[in-house]
């Protein structure tokens, strides 16, 4: 069973809240490398405005981990900046992305076959 914690980032100026990270259906399935857990991230904060530190918390990846990998993320225009402030951009998760369309869909399918295994169980015993 997956369960979704809220963080309510003091420290950030937006004071935004967002899920921190635990590991999900699609992490479990895909395994724990740092760009799984970078997007499994932002997918479940799908809509939510985000810096790279907000990621950083989230996902408990380090800064450099991030950096590393971040290049790729854009280059695949798995995130889009949706504001900037001073020197601070801030990303969320570009929905319009046919790869970001085929993650979705694929944790949809997980959390059925979840699902479904879990009304399995239920009806066997």
């Amino acid at each position: 069973m997956e369960t979704s914690k809220f963080s309510n980032n003091k420290n950030s100026d937006s004071h935004q809240k967002h899920k921190v990270f635990e590991k999900s259906l699609l992490v479990k399935f895909l395994g724990e490398n740092p760009v799984f857990k970078i997007v499994d991230f932002l997918i479940d904060n799908k809509g939510i405005d985000l810096t790279k530190k907000d990621i950083i918390d989230g996902t408990g990846i380090s800064r450099a981990s991030l950096f590393n990998h971040w290049g790729q993320i854009e280059q695949q225009q798995i995130v889009i900046v949706t504001r900037k402030f001073g020197k601070t951009k801030l990303y969320t998760l570009n929905s319009k992305n046919p790869i970001v369309k085929k993650l979705l869909e694929l944790e949809s399918l997980l959390i059925g076959n979840a699902l479904d295994s879990h009304k399995a169980i239920e009806v066997s015993i």
